[in-house]
């Protein structure tokens, strides 16, 4: 059957077909910016000590891990000629963001903020991997690249907005005198933002994008689901995703070994470079909250500059290449930060974050995307997805006990160990040969 939905011929969309469908990344990533962001400076508020970190951000792991494939599997077998196949959880997901992020603020200890953590991550992961599949859906091959490219875009504009919203409401109401467990009100209105974003681009998105109808032939798969008990149905994802990791080409194998160091990486610098500012710039927790949202603006705002350059370099030297290159220089950023004392200059390093950033979320999923078969394709991006969570759940149970006894405690030395693991997924990117993976699916489009 693959070779029949591989014969039908999806259309070019134009430019700003592509960016509609897109839009509803910029409130999913709103919301990630500030879990990257705000959410731990208000775990400190609310009292956490440093080296818990970690395990109280094991939410996004953890989550992910569950709902991103599951849904991913759910949605591949999922139609409705009014609501689509990806669109219905989109909608669902970015509800229930909504609603935490609203809330989020209010929290009156720290255990209600870990919870609402919890909530948040299942409905930012139930929007996130169908909206990834949602592209391969759509695109022909030849349009992939500008497709995932566009969302590395909303993922740094998303993020971007979050943290001027965060410099913004700091600067007009002032840093507060800290308090154990009160959050301080100038944290309250990014939140508020984020619950409106949230839903209103994803209903931009769902009301500009039509979804392409299944084949007779995915059709027919969908009739046989949904003919399945109610037991049969949910054993499905489970017994479809262990059946898929097992058969899986070896190519995608070589991309989670990448992603172990990656992601690894990527948990450390966001948990640990607010501890880091209070020691290396001696500021305070909402100091030091403020400039990592400086850093994040700078380095989202290069992301969202270079995601579309990033698709004719892609397609000149090759994705392994560029994608090795901008890890290196991700990994040179982490050695630079921790040795730079001025809270402008600082901000530098985070060009070559940004450069790492937009090609660490775009040139993956075209590759992956390239090679996988048209009906498994949101089980697939769950898959990856898992590539992506499994790292960062080992980072919340080891990276505690690492911190505490191996780093002495050092907030600078944690940032460092991130730059060294960053180096590493440089080195195994080299081994991602775009050729092999292609021969493992033949699928002209």
């Amino acid at each position: 059957m693959n070779k029949i939905l591989s014969s039908i011929k999806k259309p070019n969309l134009s430019f700003w077909q592509i960016f509609n469908m897109n839009v509803g990344f910029l409130g999913i990533q709103f919301s990630f910016g500030l879990q990257q962001t705000a959410i731990n400076p208000i775990f400190l508020y609310l009292g956490a000590a440093e080296d818990l970190l970690p395990i109280l951000n094991i939410a996004g792991p953890i989550t992910g891990l569950i709902v991103q494939p599951i849904i991913g599997a759910i949605s591949d077998k999922t139609w409705s000629p009014k609501f689509g196949r990806r669109k219905p959880f989109f909608l669902i997901g970015a509800l229930i963001g909504s609603i935490c992020l609203f809330a989020f603020p209010f929290s009156p200890v720290l255990w209600v903020a870990v919870a609402l953590l919890w909530i948040l991550d299942i409905g930012n992961n139930m929007a996130m991997e169908p909206y990834r599949a949602l592209v391969g859906d759509k695109l022909p091959q030849k349009q992939l690249s500008l497709g995932y490219q566009m969302q590395s875009l909303f993922v740094g504009a998303g993020t971007v907005i979050a943290m001027l919203s965060i410099i913004y409401f700091q600067e007009i109401l002032g840093v507060a005198e800290e308090i154990v467990g009160s959050i301080p009100q100038w944290l309250y209105y990014s939140f508020f933002i984020g619950a409106i974003l949230s839903i209103t681009t994803i209903l931009w998105s769902v009301s500009k994008t039509k979804e392409i109808p299944p084949s007779e032939g995915e059709m027919a798969e969908i009739e046989a689901f949904r003919g399945l008990t109610f037991l049969q149905k949910f054993k499905h994802p489970f017994v479809e995703i262990a059946q898929t990791v097992k058969t899986m080409p070896a190519f995608m194998w070589k991309v989670a070994g990448v992603y172990l160091f990656q992601w690894y990486a990527l948990f450390v610098y966001w948990q640990f470079n607010v501890p880091m500012f209070r020691d290396t710039l001696n500021f305070t927790i909402g100091e030091a909250a403020s400039q990592s949202a400086k850093m994040s603006l700078t380095y989202n705002s290069v992301t969202m500059v270079v995601a579309l350059v990033l698709v004719p370099l892609t397609l000149k030297f090759g994705g392994k290449k560029i994608y090795a290159a901008s890890l290196l220089g991700t990994a040179l950023a982490m050695f630079l930060i921790p040795y730079i004392n001025d809270a402008n200059l600082v901000v530098l390093p985070m060009i070559l974050f940004g450069i790492g950033w937009a090609a660490m979320m775009g040139i993956p999923y075209t590759m992956v995307s390239k090679i996988v078969p048209q009906t498994k394709r949101g089980i697939y991006m769950g898959i990856l997805n898992m590539m992506i969570v499994i790292p960062m759940a080992i980072e919340t149970v080891t990276f505690g006990p690492i911190y505490k006894y191996l780093l002495g405690g050092s907030a600078i030395n944690a940032i460092l160990f991130a730059g060294v693991f960053f180096l590493i997924s440089a080195i195994l990117a080299l081994r991602l040969t775009p050729k092999q993976a292609q021969e493992v699916y033949n699928q002209p489009e």
